[in-house]
């Protein structure tokens, strides 16, 4: 039989064929010359192969080779961009076009009118007159989406709310909207001021800065002189420090002007270079000047309410001053209102839009207040995740998660995230920004893992998780404040630096750990005299020494003590094994 033929038929074998051609084959087809196909008898071995698209690194190569360059690759200063940092976030650029096109447009928002009317007017017509402004109304509003392609919160669009405002607007003496004072500016709204002084020209505007506990003196100050600039009245005030009657006592000087200081409830008076006249005074004075940086208590703010109208200006009640309360949903209108009172009079409730109709109630014989259900006014916002964690959108109905945490981590450092919930965020990969923000899945995986929120399939479960960061920024655990216009936000609000972690001393089984496994004939000269001389190795009874001096047989050596059998000592073979995460603790650290 013959020598059967050698099998080549292997997979990995049949690649390189296909890729380079056969073994005998050393020439390379892309680089053939007509010269040297005999006068073109032998154009088969031309790669005539059409080729109308290609990659752009194939169309690179091809490229550098028609025209004969030599390159060399390099390893340049690159940095790889980590797709699911930013998903349903605005960069930089983007972020500065909206908010341009925002202030340009910001005239346009408007809230609806009431139409006029007078007695001779039947309840059908006026019906009918409130229908077609609202009607015209949302096609304005409508228009400007589309046209401006704008993202504007949800509005209210049920008529019957926006009756009950222009009832509360028509009943009250003073129109306060309660805002939110982490952003203030996000829930104001400034064409409800016009439409106030609309009404009557005598009726007057307040803004209530609610959760002003969350600011610090200096932040407070800040904002006050923006609306001194602005002209409008502001109060600083906290539901929950009032409710508890907590607080603090507030001293009348102050000389510091710095954002990065810590927070310190003992707050006082703002002041600036002209308002020395005024550091001393009562209280009262204050209210008739600029806005005041305290931090009301109840009575006071009471106090602030009855003296916002002089005693012989004309009031919708004889002899009553009635505040009329407006404000977003879940900005703490209710609460407020509670702590006024000392008594529970609304119901509260973290779903916004628990009040359904306006209600008078009565502080004493002199004050009113008028309570008006929670609308969203009509306002600009970059993206969706801005309303879930300004509250305007409820956690528990969003339906994308990942986009309100991606901007929750781009506002609160690493390092912060990770000290407050007591996890560890992986570290970017290699070639990535090493200061870059975690994404929502770094975030929420550690999380879930760290609190045990895992789904029925062993991952973890990042809705579940995201809904209670969420909450902890909405409620102020996670606390990031926005600046005001013309102030640097990293001097607004500043965070902690990240603390040292003690580095425990490396234990002995860390060392050995951690020691490279080479060993030289030093070495073993060292271990081999260090051991210590058991005696002679004969065939037969051994002899022990007994404390005595005497040797003994084996069959009284069963007597020796405990500290003459040293291979019985069960204390170090104790010691012998430690937990892998005592010996591999250095590496965690």
């Amino acid at each position: 039989m013959g020598k059967k033929k050698q099998n080549d038929g292997s997979l990995g074998r049949s690649l390189i064929r296909d890729r380079f051609g056969s073994r005998h084959k050393n020439h390379n087809s892309s680089m053939l010359h007509t010269s040297e196909l005999n006068d073109g008898y032998d154009w088969g071995r031309l790669n005539l192969q059409s080729v109308t698209e290609e990659s752009s690194f194939q169309e690179f190569l091809s490229t550098a080779e028609l025209a004969g360059t030599e390159f060399q690759a390099e390893k340049l200063n690159i940095k790889f961009v980590n797709p699911a940092v930013g998903i349903g976030l605005l960069s930089v650029d983007e972020k500065k076009k909206v908010e341009k096109k925002h202030s340009d447009l910001k005239n346009m928002l408007k809230i609806p009118r009431r139409p006029k009317w007078d007695s001779n007017m039947t309840p059908e017509e006026l019906q009918t007159n409130e229908k077609t402004e609202f009607l015209e109304w949302r096609r304005r509003l409508a228009t400007l989406q589309e046209t401006e392609d704008l993202l504007l919160t949800p509005y209210e669009k049920n008529l019957d709310f926006w009756r009950q405002l222009w009832r509360v607007v028509e009943r009250s003496d003073v129109v306060a909207q309660i805002l939110d004072a982490r952003n203030p500016l996000l829930f104001q709204c400034e064409d409800l001021e016009r439409y106030v002084k609309e009404v009557d020209p005598r009726k007057l505007n307040l803004l209530i800065l609610n959760k002003a506990d969350f600011l610090t003196r200096a932040q407070r100050r800040a904002w006050a002189r923006h609306f001194d600039n602005c002209q409008t009245r502001v109060a600083f005030f906290s539901a929950t420090l009032a409710a508890e009657d907590t607080i603090p006592e507030q001293p009348e000087s102050e000389s510091e002007d710095e954002f990065d200081e810590p927070v310190n409830e003992n707050d006082s008076e703002y002041e600036t270079a002209d308002e020395e006249e005024i550091i001393g005074e009562d209280e009262s004075s204050v209210y008739e000047g600029k806005n005041s940086s305290k931090l009301l208590g109840r009575d006071e703010l009471i106090a602030m309410f009855k003296q916002l109208l002089p005693q012989d200006a004309p009031r919708v009640m004889e002899h009553v001053t009635t505040i009329g309360l407006v404000g977003y949903p879940n900005v703490g209108k209710s609460s407020t209102i509670n702590s006024i009172l000392q008594n529970k009079k609304v119901s509260v409730s973290a779903t916004p839009g628990k009040t359904k109709h306006f209600q008078t109630l009565y502080v004493d014989a002199e004050l009113m207040l008028c309570d008006c259900p929670g609308l969203v006014m009509p306002s600009f916002v970059t993206t969706k995740a801005e309303m879930v964690l300004s509250g305007i959108l409820p956690v528990d109905q969003m339906k994308d998660h990942v986009p309100p945490v991606n901007m929750l981590c781009s506002l609160i450092p690493r390092h912060v995230l990770e000290g407050h919930y007591s996890l560890m965020i992986p570290k970017p990969l290699e070639g990535e920004d090493e200061d870059r923000p975690p994404s929502a899945e770094e975030l929420l995986n550690a999380y879930g893992y760290s609190r045990g929120f895992m789904t029925q399939n062993g991952q973890p479960d990042n809705p579940r998780s995201a809904r209670y960061v969420l909450k902890d920024f909405l409620n102020g655990r996670l606390l990031y404040c926005q600046a005001p216009p013309g102030t640097d936000q990293l001097k607004y609000h500043t965070f902690a630096a990240a603390k040292k972690k003690h580095i425990a001393p490396l234990t002995q089984a860390a060392h050995r750990a951690i020691r490279v496994n080479k060993v030289s004939g030093e070495d073993l000269d060292k271990a081999f005299f260090k051991q210590a001389s058991l005696g002679a190795h004969t065939k037969g009874i051994s002899k022990v020494g007994n404390s005595s001096g005497s040797s003994v047989s084996g069959s009284t050596m069963s007597l020796a003590s405990a500290e003459d059998k040293p291979w019985k000592n069960h204390k170090e073979k104790r010691n012998k094994r430690e937990k892998l995460r005592r010996v591999y603790r250095h590496l965690d650290v």
